[in-house]
């Protein structure tokens, strides 16, 4: 059995520093280049030229996105930036590799120099390059980086902007989140040889290994909590005694509280979201029959928020306890602190982003609005996985989670999840950019 632990450098990690959902997925990856991720766009030395390009994308994605909730004005403009990125309709199958608008602008930007200096930096080794993110791989391939070019995607399905200009010729390797995205790059025109079906990487401390031991440790407690009445684990006893093994099923104590985690995006939209869900499961916090987690990321206005709600709410003697605002000064801090968070959180409550990939470590998700097309997307695979569900009525949800909960429902999605959502994708990732064979099974085709 391999080892993977955090070891020398064997490739550059590359993230870019705009939302969470790129960052996070190279955060996973990080013990590929010795725990260090170097982000494309706010780097040692990066020019002032691309430090401008890359600050102004930025801005206008989490402005917009900002605007998202407010009535008429904000879904007008979200939608025009919408379709600038939106992704086309899969069926009927036909070819898909016309490059569109997104495309175009980016390879002219790069054809200014976006990138160069980036490249020429990590040229001086040559060690593969794992981008998080289509630009840096297409500066990679457009100045003829020497190594491997590997990029990861992260949603459910991507648009054209994610192959590049000319995939027939390009040298790009993709690790494709799910099988919907194996068959979209080909509609791109992306050789199969190039593609392959890793499943998004999730954070190794959740799992424990190709034997997830560590994962059925957390579900075994989790499953405890999501299923109070026995209903869903009085069906499934010999799955769970399979999947888990005989000294796990105890199933009758949880190590912690039932625990829900509400997650904002990065751009700080739905923050009023985890204010409804709060006030609602008040007296349920009060009485220490549900412990919430509110995570505004690294947006400290978006912290200081949610403790003046939790103190509005009447609920300061709880703050710390069974209602915790966690604020973190790093981005690293961030994704280390929000994965301890899950170790102990049985559901996830967030829009259908990246996290929705998280049901693969067992943990039901209640969905919040989409935003933007991606989202759509990620909804449609986690509701046909069964890891998720859309939310009901915020102002309610301490008389709608209960009901499901009390059925057994939120069980079977974080089980769902767990079965059917791919849970190794780091692992595998890591096996075949170091040349290993994987000991891991081969993931089903599921689109």
């Amino acid at each position: 059995m391999h080892s993977h632990k955090q070891g020398s450098v064997g490739a550059w990690v590359v993230d870019v520093n705009m939302g969470y959902g790129h960052s996070r997925a190279a955060h996973a990856l990080k013990d590929l280049s010795g725990g260090n991720v170097l982000s494309a766009n706010d780097y040692v030395g990066i020019p002032e030229l691309d430090k401008k390009l890359w600050r102004e994308s930025r801005e206008l994605y989490e402005a917009v996105s900002r605007l998202k909730p407010v009535p008429v004005v904000g879904d007008m403009l979200f939608d025009a930036f919408d379709r600038w990125q939106q992704i086309a309709p899969f069926y009927p199958r036909r070819d898909l590799s016309k490059p569109n608008f997104q495309l175009t602008q980016i390879y002219r930007m790069i054809k200014k120099g976006l990138g160069k200096h980036l490249i020429a930096k990590l040229a001086e080794n040559p060690i593969p390059l794992v981008t998080t993110f289509f630009i840096p791989a297409f500066c990679a391939d457009y100045y003829d980086y020497p190594g491997d070019i590997w990029c990861v995607t992260t949603d459910a399905d991507i648009s054209r902007a994610w192959a590049p200009l000319d995939p027939q010729r390009s040298r790009i390797k993709y690790f494709a989140s799910n099988g919907r995205v194996v068959e979209r790059l080909k509609l791109y025109g992306v050789r199969d040889e190039n593609i392959f079906l890793t499943g998004f990487p999730l954070p190794k401390e959740l799992i424990g290994g190709p034997t997830a031991n560590v994962l059925k440790d957390l579900l075994m407690h989790r499953l405890c909590n999501l299923d109070p009445q026995g209903i869903f684990t009085s069906v499934h006893t010999k799955s769970l005694r399979t999947e888990l093994g005989n000294t796990r099923c105890a199933l009758d104590k949880s190590a912690h509280p039932l625990t829900l985690t509400y997650s904002v995006g990065g751009a700080g939209a739905q923050k009023q979201l985890g204010v409804k869900l709060l006030n609602s499961l008040k007296n349920k916090i009060a009485q220490g029959k549900i412990r919430v987690n509110l995570v505004a990321g690294l947006r400290k206005d978006t912290a200081k928020f949610y403790r003046d709600a939790v103190l509005a709410a009447g609920l300061k003697k709880h703050l710390g306890t069974w209602i915790n605002v966690p604020e973190f000064d790093s981005r690293d801090a961030y994704f280390s602190g929000f994965n301890e968070l899950l170790k102990t959180t049985d559901i996830l409550w967030t829009k259908p982003s990246e996290l929705s990939f998280y049901t693969g470590l067992g943990i039901a998700v209640i969905m919040a609005p989409p935003i933007g097309s991606q989202e759509e997307f990620n909804r449609t695979w986690l509701q046909y996985v069964g890891g998720g569900i859309s939310q009901g009525d915020p102002v309610y949800t301490n008389e709608w989670l209960f009901d499901w909960i009390d059925s057994g429902g939120v069980a079977r999605m974080a089980w769902n999840g767990f079965i059917q959502a791919p849970t190794h994708g780091t692992y595998r990732i890591e096996d075949i950019v170091l040349g290993r064979t994987s000991e891991l099974r081969k993931l089903p085709l599921i689109v």
